[in-house]
This record gives C-alpha cells, structure tokens and sequence, in this order.
C-alpha cells in the first residue's frame, strides 16, 4: 500500500483516485467552516501534548515550532459533492500556540490560549503519533523549497535544460554551503532560513585592504553579529586580528 501526501490539492477526485488505486492519503486541509465547526466541537481533554525532535517552521508566523498538541476525530468530506464522493475519515488537527502579544495588555496575563491549527484529512492506517509526523515530514523538503525559490531558484535563467540543469546544480551547492555556515555560527543561524544567513553573515558591510599578499577584511564596530560571524571564520581555520 502507498500513501500520497504533500502539496497534492484537498479534492475528492484526488482521493477518489487514491481510492481506486488502492491507496492511503493524507493531505492537508484549509481550516475553513466546516473545519473550524469540527475543531470547535473537540473536547479539551482530547488534547495530547508532542514534542518535536526536531523544531518545525511556522511561515505564517516566522518562527520554529518545538512543541504542539494533537487529536483525532472522524469526519465525512466533501458533502457537497454527489453521495458517491462522500468520504468518511480520519481529521488529524494540530495545534500551536499563537503569538499574539498585541491581543495582552501590558501587564497582564494571558487569559485564554490562542491557537493555530493544521488540519490533516487521511485514511492512515497509522495510530495518531505515527501519521501526524509522517505527514510533518514533508514540510522538511518543502522548507528546502522555499529556501531555494527565495534565492537561486526564483527565476531559472535559461531556456535551455542543459543550462537549467547547471544553475540548479550551483543553487543546490549554495544552499548546502549556507547551511553548513549557519550550524558553524550559532545555534540560531544553524535553525534559520538562509536569506537571514545572508543578510547577516554574508553580506556585510566590510571594508577589504590588501597588503603583505593577504586579504583583510575590516568589520564594522558594534556588529551585532560579530560573535557569530567570529566562531564561523575560525571554524574555517582562519584568524581575527582585533
């Protein structure tokens, strides 16, 4: 048995066809009103906590997700369709706290959670804690995307394949190389995006002076990323001079 997941549209011809394969789905659904009505009517003792072994971007809020919690409940899609469309299965919601700074005044507590939710439509034969992060896993790629359509990728610069084929293959060498630079700086450039890791360690405003048949690079006072900038230079075997 297979199971299709990622960016493949919620529909009922997508999983009518997965049905006559033979095959699982588990696909990602907005949170709509017939969504949100089904959320709203889970119990709060249905909640079970998760922790990530590894944190999770958030691209609607900008930030890395370490923990959440997660529940089951059935539900029959596509009702709007003809009777043969209709389609009872599992819904997988995940929910995170929503930052919201702006909605406490100064001082005060938080009086109810806010929450986030992301919905998962699946026929699974995975108990709850398996199919929610097999589902997860694919947004791990899916941030590689992003990455990559945020610099190289945005626009391919040719016509030709070959040449295409090329420029991924530097966009691809790039990606690793900034990566690999963010885990060398700090624990927070190694879990950021790499256009931060651009702007923050790549470039910068420094001044280069040549002398002695060497290159120096002068760094602006009162860099804010200097710590980091400094444990990523010496950890490729080069030197500071202060």
């Amino acid at each position: 048995m297979s199971t299709t997941r990622g960016q493949v549209p919620f529909s009922h011809k997508v999983v009518d066809v997965c049905r006559k394969a033979g095959a699982a789905f588990s696909l990602a659904v907005a949170v709509k009103k017939t969504i949100r009505e089904a959320i709203a009517g889970i119990p709060e003792d249905a909640w079970t906590p998760i922790k990530y072994a590894s944190a999770v971007w958030d691209a609607e809020e900008e930030r890395w997700i370490s923990d959440a919690e997660i529940t089951e409940i059935p539900f029959t899609a596509f009702t709007s369709k003809k009777k043969a469309f209709h389609t009872t299965a599992r819904l997988i919601v995940r929910r995170v706290k929503r930052l919201n700074p702006t909605g406490v005044p100064a001082g005060q507590a938080e009086l109810f959670g806010v929450w986030r939710h992301h919905v998962i439509f699946t026929d699974s034969p995975f108990v709850l804690a398996q199919a929610e992060p097999m589902h997860r896993e694919h947004a791990v790629i899916e941030q590689v995307f992003a990455d990559l359509e945020d610099s190289a990728l945005a626009h391919l610069p040719s016509g030709k394949f070959t040449a295409n084929a090329a420029w991924l293959t530097l966009a691809a060498t790039a990606y690793n190389l900034t990566r690999a630079s963010g885990h060398l700086a700090s624990a927070f450039h190694a879990k950021a995006r790499t256009g931060t890791i651009r702007r923050h360690l790549i470039n910068i405003p420094a001044r280069i002076a040549t002398g002695a048949r060497r290159l120096t690079l002068h760094l602006p006072e009162r860099w804010r990323w200097c710590d980091d900038f400094t444990d990523l230079w010496t950890a490729t075997g080069q030197r500071m001079l202060t």
